[in-house]
């Protein structure tokens, strides 16, 4: 058990510093926007593009069922320190451009690491998926955060330090999963599983669980994106390139490593179907009421905030649990990719939306959100009446 106990360690502290790479430009928009002369629109296209990345990589394992053919820790360390490059090479790009071709490349190299980590800690942890991935994935929303931390503790850095940082994180996640290896639950195959991830949509646990995923990941990754935004807004419209701007940024995203391990430890009390449906209707309603929300007194705006962040991706590690538990065991890896890649092609429709609108609607751009947890929570509905 201690040595299970320090495996996971060991995951989530690679996941936490793998996923650092992902919003890396997030951090540091007022000075890509004055580098390159552009606006806000042309560095949003920034996150689509490794969205894109992302889901390319993560269909290419869920097709040819690499991700259950090889081992996770070999795969975690390759695509770690490539996208550890791409970040890196991300710096010398001289307009958004180039740009967009280095996010997407460490796009393509983080379906390697997120999906697969999720793979890692089903081996190690097989009876706690609900708990594990509640660390997992608060590991991620730390280090989609990470960035804005790093901007908040160096104002009068560059912002190519500020990226590079993140390249340094993901080259030590990916020595740390090559030194711990694979856990004893799901060993590789040795074989090609072709079109296993799609087949496990034919099971109805896992069809719920996916479809309630991708009324989640409408909403997610487009509220990530706007984080210095509505923050901005809600500290009574202040420069976003304000100081406090960036500190703030980094407390709302992070705030969901709270929401993701509470929400793990509860659901081993009341299960992960609850845990999910009660954190995407508080994301949901947030979603509807903010327009109105962020009026009120700049503290009070900002305690939302903290709780919306908690609540946001609270319910990811468990819709994970659960299609991890209702996936074929043979395809656990692919059947997740696959996951993951319909649900993060969504977040680049959500996210082109919600910048593009954002200018005409401000605030208002939530409303356009809504509907992700809406049908999200009526998918979920029949697990949570299972359970």
């Amino acid at each position: 058990m201690n040595r299970h106990r320090a495996a996971l360690t060991v995951i989530v502290l690679s996941q936490f510093m793998g996923t650092s790479l992902w919003f890396t430009p997030n951090a540091v928009v007022p000075e890509l926007m004055a580098a390159w002369s552009v606006g806000p629109e042309e560095v949003a296209r920034l996150t689509s593009a490794v969205q894109l990345g992302f889901i390319l990589g993560t269909l290419v394992f869920a097709v040819t069922g690499l991700a259950d053919r090889w081992r996770a820790s070999r795969i975690f360390l390759t695509s770690a320190l490539l996208g550890a490059m791409a970040n890196g090479l991300f710096i010398l790009s001289e307009g958004p451009d180039t740009a967009m071709v280095w996010r997407f490349v460490t796009g393509l190299c983080l379906a390697g690491v997120y999906p697969v980590g999720m793979k890692l800690v089903a081996s190690w942890a097989p009876d706690r998926k609900g708990f594990a991935l509640g660390w997992l994935v608060g590991m991620l929303a730390l280090g989609t955060a990470f960035p804005h931390l790093m901007r908040a503790l160096s104002p009068g850095w560059e912002w190519q330090p500020v990226v590079l940082a993140s390249s340094v994180l993901a080259v030590l996640a990916g020595v740390m999963i090559a030194i711990l290896g694979d856990g004893p639950g799901l060993p590789s195959t040795g074989r090609f599983n072709w079109g296993g991830g799609l087949r496990a949509f034919g099971q109805p646990r896992f069809r719920a669980a996916a479809l309630g995923y991708f009324g989640h990941m409408w909403e997610l990754y487009a509220v990530w994106a706007l984080a210095p935004l509505l923050v901005a807004r809600s500290l009574g419209d202040i420069p976003v390139d304000s100081p406090l701007v960036p500190a703030a940024s980094f407390a709302f995203i992070a705030a969901g490593t709270v929401g993701c391990v509470v929400g793990g430890m509860i659901s081993r009390r009341i299960g992960s179907a609850r845990v999910a449906f009660v954190a995407l209707a508080v994301s949901g309603l947030m979603c509807l009421f903010w327009p109105w929300l962020s009026a009120l007194p700049g503290w009070l705006s900002l305690v939302l905030l903290l709780v919306w962040g908690m609540a946001v991706v609270a319910d990811s590690p468990q819709f994970s649990a659960l299609a991890a538990e209702a996936a074929p065991g043979e395809s656990v890896g692919s059947s997740l990719a696959i996951m993951n890649s319909v649900g993060f092609l969504l977040t680049v429709f959500a996210i082109e939306l919600t910048a593009g609108f954002w200018l005409d609607l401000g605030t208002g751009v939530t409303w356009l959100l809504v509907i992700g947890p809406v049908l999200g929570l009526i998918s979920l509905w029949p697990l949570c009446r299972r359970a």
